[in-house]
């Protein structure tokens, strides 16, 4: 028996991967979609906000210093402008936002009542949240100082003296920022079940295309039995799915530099588990289907649908709470999920769960296409 399951899925083998196009279609295209990744993601970064400042409270040292604090911030660019520049070059998108300091800032802060400031943006709070933020506070502890002074100029300038000369140092230290990396792979492994199920399928599919050019019949009128052409064919697809794992993890490890934050053994055997749940769901195709083109219109109406409502085209967290709830319910969302523990920092073995989930899905798919064959008498079947 085991003879005929090798021969069959050599031969399949050999028949279907003797055209490049079919290589490009089985093994290329989960490269595209690191590409596809790699391009979305490995060009982000962070950008240089552009600020023009306009103060109107010259010859006052509180305003100087507050235009200080912005110039200093990180990636942040100050360009000295008029109130009419400010407009013209926040409408031509030539700054991202505004600080305008009115005459009589450096006076309220003295009072311990900030005004005669604000920030203008036309690109809304994306652009305005980070300086506002930071320049609030330094703008508070100064505020705080007039208040403690209770107008007494020369304590204030004495608590705002210290404070400007402050002996405390803060250091810090730069760490490699890795999110960009884990989106990167997890868009990238998102992409790659995608192609793992449509290959499943369209390999399943074979089987259907045998039997519409009769070479299924000429298979069974030799000691071969339709058991060990099933089998065959599974094989054949266990072994394609394992490839194009070992493809997509080379080339995102080594060729692509992704650290994707967890181990490539590990990443193999979660993956290596979906490809089994992926064969089971083609089979469950197959029983359902009567020709290759229905088979074909099935994989279409199953496998888009459910990897888009899984989150492996963008993350699940922007979908609503109920599409979110529907994610429970299809393996695709397990192994993302999976990652995302694992990314977080989770040993393997904590993810016992969703791995006893995703081999439920493959056991519950395999008893289903099982049944079917079972249940239908047509002489066309396999088993």
């Amino acid at each position: 028996m085991w003879k005929d399951i090798w021969f069959l899925a050599t031969r399949t083998l050999l028949t279907t991967f003797r055209k490049r196009s079919t290589l490009i279609l089985y093994f290329g295209l989960p490269i595209a979609g690191i590409v596809a990744s790699f391009l979305l993601y490995g060009s982000a970064g962070t950008a240089e906000l552009r600020v023009g400042i306009v103060n109107e409270d010259r010859g006052q040292q509180i305003a100087a210093d507050a235009v200080g604090f912005v110039a200093n911030l990180d990636h942040v660019e100050i360009v000295n402008v008029s109130r009419g520049e400010l407009k013209e070059q926040l409408a031509a998108s030539k700054l991202d936002s505004g600080l305008v300091i009115d005459s009589g800032f450096s006076e309220s802060v003295r009072s311990g009542s900030p005004d005669h400031i604000a920030i203008e943006s036309v690109k809304g709070a994306q652009v305005t949240a980070y300086m506002k933020s930071m320049l609030h506070g330094y703008i508070d502890n100064i505020a705080a100082m007039g208040k403690i002074a209770g107008g007494d100029d020369a304590k204030f300038g004495q608590l705002y003296d210290l404070y400007r000369s402050s002996e405390f140092k803060l250091t810090s230290e730069s760490v490699n920022d890795t999110s960009l990396a884990k989106q990167m792979s997890y868009q990238s492994i998102g992409f790659l079940l995608l192609f793992m199920l449509n290959s499943a399928s369209s390999l399943a599919e074979l089987m259907l295309k045998h039997r519409e050019n009769r070479t299924y019949y000429r298979i069974l009128s030799s000691p071969i039995n339709a058991k060990t052409y099933v089998l065959a064919n599974i094989t054949v697809n266990a072994v394609v799915m394992a490839v194009q794992i070992v493809i997509a993890l080379f080339f995102m490890k080594v060729v692509f530099r992704m650290d994707p934050g967890i181990s490539i053994y590990e990443m193999f055997a979660l993956l290596a588990i979906f490809a089994v749940v992926s064969i089971s769901l083609s089979l469950v195709i197959i029983a359902f289907s009567k020709s290759s083109g229905m088979a074909g219109a099935l994989q279409n109406l199953v496998i888009v649908p459910t990897c888009l409502l899984s989150g492996c085209f963008f993350p699940l967290s922007i979908m609503p709470e109920a599409l979110r709830r529907v994610s429970d319910f299809l393996p695709q969302s397990w192994v993302l999920q999976s990652i995302e523990k694992l990314q977080e920092g989770a040993p393997f073995g904590s993810i016992w769960f969703h791995l006893s989930i995703l081999l439920a899905f493959a056991v519950v798919f395999f008893l289903i296409a099982t049944y079917k064959f079972g249940r239908n008498n047509d002489t066309r079947n396999f088993v």
